[in-house]
C-alpha cells in the first residue's frame, strides 16, 4: 500500500487523467496549469471507496493504454509509475469532502446531481463485529458446550459473514440490458435503432423533465414508463412518420429501442445496518445491493424481515434467508430514488449445533418449527443420531418458577421414527442439539501379532479362528506354533481368556474356534523370545559400539561393521573379552588376544597400497580368521606413543610469525620463540599473552623476561596442541575500570601502586570494593590488595599495559562501621595494657 503523501499525489494524478482522457464534447479542455498540485490533490478521495471506483471507470472508458497513460503523466510533471496502482485495479483511499466534490465537478468527472448526492453521504462507519461470547445468545451458547457436549466454540450469526466480505462488489450494471418491468427515468440513455425501409440510430438521453427527442417524431415523455409501456408509445408515434413502422407481418420498418446506460438513484439505509446512510445506486439496484453497499445488518439486525419504505408507506419486506440459503428471493423489489432499506432489531433465534451440516445461530419467523430451523441447517450429516434431538430452553416469564428458568426438552426415538423430522414449536433463546452416532465400532474382531496385515477384521456369524488369520493375511514364517491367546469380551465387560495352537507352520489350527464379535486374536514369533544378542567392538575403530550378533560372524566382519580401524590401530593383536563358562568363583570374563595383519587396513589406493598415516607396524598377511561368539567385546589395541602432530601458534613481535609443528612431547616456550626466530626490538615480553585450549584453560599468566634469562624457570611451561602466543608491543597506559568514578586509560607512571592508578581515574565510586580491587598484569598474570589493620597494605604495582578492576560492591555484605573499627583498635589497647602492667608486676 503507497504511502499518505504518495497516495494523495497519486489521486491527484488519475483526476487529471480522467479528465484530459474524456471526450472534448463533453469535458472542457485542460491545461498542465489547471490540474491539482500535490498539496490540492490531499484534500481529494478521502475515505469513499465509491468515488474512486468511478474514477477507475473514467480512466478505463477513456481507451488510453497504460504505456499512452504514462506517458500523458510525464508530460503534466507527474511521476509515470503514480497510477500503476490503480491501473492494476488496487483498492485506494476513501470518502470525500465538499472541497473534494468540488474539485471533481470541476475536472468533469460528474454531474451535479451526483455531486449534491455525495455531500449528502456519511462518512463510512467500521464495520459492525460478529457476535462476541459476551453477547447472550453466544453466552448460553457457551453454557450449553459446557454440559460436555462435543463443540467448544461459539457459532457464528448465520448469515452475517455474507456482507463483510470486502471483496464483495454487489453494483448493479450501469448499462443495459434491463427486463420489461424496469421504469424510466431522467438521467437514463435510450438507443432506438430502425431497420427495413428506413435506417435509422438514436441515442436518446431523459432530460430532467422526462422526455427524449426524437427527429421527425418529436418529444416523447418516458419518465416511469417501463419498457414494455415505451415499445406501445413509439408504435404509437413512429407510425406516424413511418409508414412501415406498423404491427403485424406486413410492417417494413422496424424499430428496438434498449437501454444503454442507467441512471444512478439515491436511497437511504437505517436500522441496524454496518454503515448506515445515503448511497448512490443503480436504478436497477435491489434490496441487496443497498445492502452490500451499506456492509449488511449488524450482530443486532433483522435478517427475516428487511423494510422498504417508500415515503410513509410500507412498499414490501424481504426475508434474506430466501437469498442465503436458496439463491433466490422472490421478495426483492426494485428500489426508486428517496427509498429507505430499513433494517429492524432482530426476532427470536435459536442455536442449532452437533450433526448437522451448517452449525450456527438462526433467526426465527412466527411459525416456524423444529423442522424449518434444521432444514435451514443444512439437514443431518451422515454422522448424526436420527432418534434423538435435545433442546435446551429457557422458558418464557410467565412459566418460570422459583429455581425452574432454564428445561430440557427431548425429542425421541418415537417422533423422529418416520424419519422426518417433527414440527416441534420453537422459542427464542432455545438451543438445539443434534447428537452423533456412538463412537464404539461393532461387528469385528482384533488380529495382532505375527501375521501379515495386522488389525480389525470384519467379524460375521458362523466364524472361525482359522478365517480370521487368513483375512489377516496368513501367519509369517517365524510364527510360534505353540499357542494363540484368544481374549473375549463377556457382557459385563470383563474378559476371558481361550486358547489354541497351529498344527504346522502353513497356519493349521488344532483347535479351530468359533469367534464372538470383539475377540482379540494375539499370534506370537520366536523373535519375541529370542534375546538380543551382540559383540561390542571398541578401541581403535572408526565406529566402536554394539554390533548385533550373526552366526559365523568373525573379527573382521566386526571390524567392517565399525567402518574400520582408526589411523593409531595396533595390528599385531586384538583382544576379545568372552562370557565364561565356568562362573562358580566369580569370573566375569576371560580374555584371548588374536593376531591381526595389513589385511585389515580397508584403506588402499589402485595400486593396492595403504593409504593411511606411515609407521604401522603389522605383519603382512597369514592371521588366521577368528569366529566370535555372542555377547564378546573385541577390543583393537590402540599404538604406543602414537599421535597426530600437534600444532602451536606465535603472533605478535616475532621475526617469524604463524602455526608451528611441536617436533617433541617435550618442547617448551622458549624453543618455539627461537624457532621463531626470537623477539623483535618492538617486542614487549611482560605483555605476553599466552593461551591454552586444552581443559579450557584460557590465559595463563607467564613471567617471559625471567624464561628468555632462565630457561629452566619454572614459566617455560612444555607446550600442548592448540596453544596460543602473542607477543605485544610495548604499551604505555594502564587502564581502569570497574566501580570508579571515571574509568578509562592512565598514563604509566614507574613505581605507582594500583590506588594511585584509582585516584588518577576519578577515585572509588561509591559502591566501589576496595577491599577486592585487583590487577590484570600485562603477562595476563592477576594480583589483588591485601588491605591490613594498623599496617601498611600490599597494594600491586601494575606495569606498563595492565588493567585494573574495581568490583561493585556486595550490597548484601554492607560496609565497615567506622565505631566497629575504633571498638575492636580500644579493645586491643585495652589488652595491651593489661598484659604490660601484669608484666611490670
Amino acid at each position: 500500500m503507497p504511502s499518505a503523501p504518495l497516495r494523495l499525489r497519486t489521486i491527484a494524478a488519475a483526476f487529471a487523467v480522467a479528465a484530459l482522457s474524456a471526450a472534448p464534447a463533453t469535458l472542457p479542455a485542460q491545461t498542465p496549469q489547471s490540474l491539482p498540485s500535490p498539496e490540492q490533490a490531499r484534500q481529494l478521495l478521502r475515505d469513499n471507496p465509491e468515488l474512486q471506483e468511478q474514477l477507475r471507470q473514467r480512466i478505463e472508458q477513456s481507451g488510453l493504454t497504460q504505456d499512452q497513460i504514462r506517458a500523458r503523466l510525464r508530460a503534466m510533471g507527474y511521476p509515470e509509475n503514480e497510477l500503476d496502482d490503480y491501473l492494476t485495479g488496487t483498492p485506494g483511499a476513501g470518502a470525500p469532502n465538499g472541497r473534494e466534490i468540488d474539485a471533481a465537478r470541476a475536472l468533469g468527472l460528474m454531474g451535479s446531481a451526483e455531486a449534491d448526492t455525495m455531500q449528502t453521504t456519511p462518512q463510512p462507519a467500521a464495520a459492525a463485529p460478529a457476535p462476541r461470547p459476551e453477547d447472550p445468545l453466544v453466552r448460553d451458547s457457551l453454557r450449553a458446550d459446557s454440559l460436555g457436549l462435543p463443540w467448544t466454540r461459539p457459532l457464528e450469526l448465520f448469515g452475517l459473514s455474507v456482507f463483510r466480505d470486502q471483496g464483495t462488489q454487489f453494483q448493479a450494471v450501469q448499462t443495459g440490458p434491463v427486463d420489461e418491468n424496469y421504469r424510466l427515468g431522467p438521467g437514463d440513455r435510450l438507443s432506438v435503432i430502425l431497420t427495413g425501409d428506413v435506417q435509422r440510430a438514436y441515442s436518446l438521453e431523459v432530460n430532467r423533465d422526462g422526455f427524449v427527442v426524437i427527429p421527425e417524431a418529436g418529444q416523447l415523455y418516458v419518465a416511469n414508463l417501463t419498457m414494455a409501456q415505451l415499445d406501445e408509445l413509439l408504435y404509437s408515434r413512429l407510425s406516424r412518420v413511418y409508414s412501415g413502422v406498423r404491427r403485424g407481418a406486413g410492417a417494413t420498418t422496424h424499430f428496438q429501442a434498449t437501454v444503454t446506460r442507467l441512471r444512478n438513484i439515491q436511497i437511504f439505509v437505517a436500522g441496524d445496518v454496518a454503515r448506515p446512510g445515503a448511497y448512490q445506486i443503480s436504478a436497477a439496484g435491489t434490496v441487496l445491493t443497498a445492502l452490500y453497499a451499506a456492509g449488511g445488518p449488524t450482530a443486532n439486525g433483522n435478517f427475516r424481515r428487511v423494510e422498504v419504505r417508500r415515503g410513509a408507506a410500507l412498499v414490501d419486506t424481504v426475508d434474506l434467508y430466501g437469498y442465503l440459503l436458496n439463491g433466490i428471493n422472490r421478495s426483492d423489489v426494485r428500489l426508486q430514488s428517496g427509498d429507505v432499506v430499513f433494517v429492524p432489531v432482530h426476532g427470536g433465534r435459536v442455536k442449532v449445533t452437533g450433526e448437522v451440516v451448517r452449525p450456527a445461530i438462526y433467526e426465527l419467523t412466527t411459525g416456524e418449527t423444529l423442522r424449518d430451523v434444521v432444514r435451514d441447517a443444512g439437514g443431518f450429516t451422515a454422522d448424526a443420531l436420527r432418534q434423538r434431538i435435545q433442546i435446551h430452553r429457557i422458558l418464557p416469564p410467565e412459566a418460570r418458577q422459583a429455581g425452574r428458568a432454564r428445561v430440557v426438552v427431548e425429542v425421541g426415538p418415537d417422533q423422529l421414527a418416520t424419519g422426518i423430522v417433527p414440527g416441534v414449536p420453537l422459542l427464542a433463546g432455545d438451543s438445539v442439539t443434534v447428537f452423533s452416532v456412538a463412537e464404539r465400532v461393532r461387528n469385528f474382531v482384533t488380529v495382532k501379532g505375527d501375521v501379515w496385515v495386522e488389525g480389525p477384521v470384519g467379524w460375521t456369524e458362523g466364524m472361525h479362528l482359522s478365517d480370521a488369520l487368513r483375512l489377516a493375511g496368513g501367519t509369517k514364517p517365524d510364527v510360534y506354533l505353540g499357542q494363540i491367546l484368544v481374549s473375549r469380551l463377556r457382557s459385563d465387560s470383563t474378559r476371558v481368556q481361550l486358547r489354541s495352537a497351529f498344527a504346522d507352520s502353513t497356519g493349521r489350527v488344532t483347535n479351530d474356534l468359533a469367534l464372538e464379535e470383539e475377540d482379540e486374536i494375539v499370534v506370537f514369533s520366536k523373535t519375541t523370545f529370542r534375546p538380543e544378542r551382540y559383540v561390542a567392538v571398541t578401541g581403535a575403530v572408526r565406529r566402536p559400539g554394539r554390533i548385533r550378533y550373526r552366526e559365523g560372524m568373525t573379527v573382521r566382519d566386526a571390524i567392517l561393521l565399525a567402518q574400520g580401524l582408526s589411523e593409531d590401530a595396533y595390528l599385531k593383536e586384538a583382544e576379545i573379552a568372552r562370557v565364561p563358562e565356568d562362573r562358580s568363583q566369580g569370573a566375569l570374563a576371560t580374555t584371548i588376544h588374536v593376531p591381526l595383519d595389513s589385511t585389515y587396513l580397508f584403506a588402499r589406493g589402485p595400486a593396492g597400497e595403504y593409504a593411511g598415516p606411515p609407521g604401522i607396524p603389522a605383519p603382512a598377511s597369514g592371521a588366521p580368521e577368528i569366529a566370535l561368539q555372542p555377547y564378546d567385546n573385541l577390543l583393537i589395541l590402540r599404538q604406543p606413543d602414537w599421535e597426530l602432530p600437534r600444532i602451536v601458534k606465535i603472533t605478535g613481535q616475532v621475526k617469524y610469525p604463524g602455526p608451528y609443528t611441536l617436533r617433541t612431547k617435550t618442547e617448551r616456550l622458549n624453543d618455539i620463540i627461537q624457532r621463531a626466530g626470537g623477539l623483535t626490538k618492538e617486542a614487549y615480553p611482560n605483555g605476553i599473552e599466552f593461551f591454552r585450549r586444552q581443559d579450557s584453560a584460557g590465559r595463563v599468566g607467564l613471567d617471559l623476561p625471567r624464561v628468555l634469562r632462565d630457561p629452566r624457570y619454572r614459566d617455560n611451561l612444555i607446550l600442548a596442541a592448540g596453544d596460543s602466543v602473542n607477543i605485544p608491543e610495548f604499551n604505555p597506559v594502564v587502564m581502569v575500570g570497574g566501580a570508579v568514578n571515571s574509568p578509562g586509560a592512565v598514563a604509566y607512571q614507574p613505581g605507582k601502586s594500583i590506588d594511585w592508578y584509582v585516584r588518577a581515574a576519578g577515585g572509588y565510586a561509591k559502591n566501589g570494593d576496595k577491599l577486592r580491587a585487583f590487577v590484570t598484569q600485562p603477562n595476563g598474570r592477576k594480583q589483588s590488595v591485601n588491605r591490613k589493620f594498623l599496617l601498611p597494605d600490599d597494594n600491586p604495582y601494575p606495569l606498563p599495559g595492565a588493567v585494573v578492576d574495581v568490583p561493585i560492591r556486595d550490597p548484601a555484605q554492607g560496609g565497615t562501621s567506622v565505631l566497629a573499627v575504633l571498638g575492636t583498635a580500644a579493645q586491643l589497647l585495652a589488652s595491651l595494657v593489661t598484659v604490660i602492667v601484669v608484666a611490670r608486676q
